[in-house]
C-alpha cells in the first residue's frame, strides 16, 4: 500500500513538473517586451534554438549532450519567476536567490537521481563552471542577436536593435560560435545598407521614420 501510494504521489509530482515546465511556453522574453516587439519569443523557444545550437555545433572536443541538457535547464527556473531583466532593478544576488528557490521547488518535484542532476546542471550553468556552461552561454548569447536580426527584418527596422549586439561585444570566443557570428553580421550588414537606402529614398519622396531608443537587455 505504501508503495503503492509512493508511486502515485511520484506521477503526480511528475505532472506537476511537467505543467511548470510547458509555463515557459507562455513566459515572454522580457528584452522585447520592453521594446515593443509585437508577438515576442517565449522562454521556450529561446531554450529550443540553443539547443539545436549544442546538436549541431562541430567541435569534437565538446560534450554535446551535455550542451543540450544545460541549454534546455539554464532558464529553466523563470516558469516561476518570469524573465528578470536588468531594467527590473532587481540585484543580480537577489535575482539568483529567487531563481535558486525556483529551481528548489521544481527539482522537488522529481526523482532523487534527476533532481541533483538537473539541479547540478543550473548550478553549473550559473557558475559557469565547465567548458560547455561556457560555451552554452555564449549560444544563449548567439540566439539573442539572431533573434534581435530576424525581428529587424520582419519588422522592416535595420538597425533598430542595435543594442542587443552591443552588449555583446567581446563575449564570443568559440571559433564556431565566432563562424555563426560573422556570417550574421554580414547578413545583418547588408540589411542595414539596404534599409539606409530605403529611408534615403522614403525621406525624398516626402516620407518620415523614426527610431524609437531604449536601453540594452542582457541576461
Amino acid at each position: 500500500m505504501a508503495a503503492s501510494m509512493e508511486i502515485t504521489a511520484g506521477r503526480i509530482n511528475m505532472l506537476q513538473f511537467m505543467k511548470f515546465i510547458g509555463q515557459l511556453k507562455r513566459v515572454p522574453r522580457t528584452g522585447w517586451v520592453y521594446r515593443g516587439v509585437k508577438k515576442p519569443e517565449s522562454v521556450s523557444d529561446h531554450m529550443y534554438r540553443m539547443a539545436m545550437m549544442s546538436l549541431t555545433i562541430t567541435d569534437p572536443t565538446v560534450d554535446k549532450d551535455r550542451c543540450i541538457k544545460l541549454a534546455l535547464v539554464h532558464d529553466m527556473a523563470e516558469c516561476i519567476v518570469g524573465d528578470i531583466a536588468p531594467t527590473d532593478n532587481i540585484s543580480k544576488a537577489e535575482k539568483h536567490r529567487r531563481e535558486e528557490e525556483a529551481m528548489r521547488h521544481l527539482t522537488s518535484l522529481l526523482p532523487d537521481g534527476l533532481k541533483q542532476e538537473i539541479y547540478g546542471l543550473w548550478e553549473e550553468y550559473e557558475n559557469q563552471s565547465s567548458p560547455e556552461a561556457r560555451l552554452v552561454k555564449q549560444f544563449d548569447l548567439l540566439e539573442m542577436i539572431l533573434q534581435a536580426h530576424e525581428y529587424e527584418e520582419l519588422e522592416e527596422t535595420p538597425g533598430r536593435l542595435q543594442e542587443f549586439f552591443d552588449s555583446t561585444n567581446g563575449r564570443f570566443q568559440h571559433p564556431d560560435v565566432l563562424q555563426l557570428v560573422g556570417s550574421l553580421n554580414e547578413e545583418r550588414g547588408c540589411h542595414m545598407t539596404d534599409g539606409t537606402k530605403d529611408s534615403a529614398n522614403s525621406q525624398a519622396a516626402g516620407g518620415v521614420t523614426s527610431q524609437p531608443h531604449t536601453s540594452s537587455h542582457t541576461s
